[in-house]
């Protein structure tokens, strides 16, 4: 309430309302940590172990949100099996919810046709990852997991930079080339100071459906070592299971049991 003062001499009080400010998402927001899962390249299954971590944390009561920053290979929501468009509240987006109540959010969901291709530089690429941070009412979580595309280039820096990222999760493959990426992605997160989680070692093995016999179809598992190479802790390995597969292919990830060493402390 403002007083002003009249020309008769006779103070009045005026009431100057206020208009109403419009809410922002990033004012609705409140996130307790943000966890991005990496990979020095891609063929690893980095989005399968970012769903699995969703579907682990979301099983053990957490509420989680998925953003789906691999902008030109968006696969998290066909894994979840959604196709329906985020709601557009004027003032940001609603992410789409799993059947489990994991919050998602990909540029997928956004084309017309999900094998549209996104044929973008990186300015467009980190703008996009930028508006998925403020522009997406993703309300209360504990956890909001962040798939980044491959690689130490524009996508993951921009993520780096401009989220308050609280740990990195890397993932790789048994062969021998991957550990010297996977180096190359644990100075990245060094340079920015930012806290590797540890190592998860994707297609470590098979089980022989018949026999049941352990087969290293890429050869020797080297994940303990590589965790070790580049000084970080090593949190176990994932098999290749075409359950698995199938349950992805159906966007059916959330029935998968998900192996217990992905109930990370964080």
């Amino acid at each position: 309430m403002v007083k002003q003062q009249e020309g008769n001499g006779n103070n009045k009080e005026q009431t100057v309302k206020k208009e109403p400010q419009e809410p922002s998402a990033a004012g609705l927001n409140r996130i307790k940590k943000v966890i991005a899962v990496m990979s020095g390249k891609g063929g690893v299954g980095k989005s399968t172990v970012t769903g699995l971590l969703a579907v682990s944390l979301k099983k053990q009561g957490y509420s989680v949100g998925i953003m789906d920053a691999d902008i030109t290979g968006p696969s998290i929501p066909r894994m979840f099996g959604i196709n329906k468009r985020p709601e557009n509240l004027g003032f940001g987006l609603m992410p789409a919810e799993s059947s489990t109540g994991i919050r998602i959010m990909s540029l997928n969901l956004l084309l017309e046709n999900e094998d549209d291709p996104v044929i973008w530089r990186g300015p467009l690429i980190g703008n996009a990852i930028q508006q998925f941070w403020n522009d997406v009412v993703w309300g209360d979580l504990d956890y909001l997991l962040v798939d980044l595309p491959p690689g130490t280039s524009d996508a993951p820096l921009t993520v780096m930079q401009s989220l308050p990222v609280d740990g990195l999760i890397v993932v790789s493959s048994p062969q021998e080339l991957v550990g010297m990426v996977v180096k190359k992605a644990v100075k990245m997160a060094n340079m920015m100071d930012i806290r590797v989680i540890g190592l998860v070692e994707n297609y470590s093995y098979m089980l022989c459906p018949k026999c049941k016999e352990k087969i290293e179809v890429f050869g020797k598992s080297r994940g303990e070592e590589g965790a070790k190479e580049a000084n970080v802790p090593y949190l176990g390995s994932l098999p290749i299971d075409y359950k698995l597969a199938k349950f992805c292919d159906e966007g059916r990830i959330e029935e998968y049991e998900s192996p217990q060493f992905l109930g990370i402390n964080f």
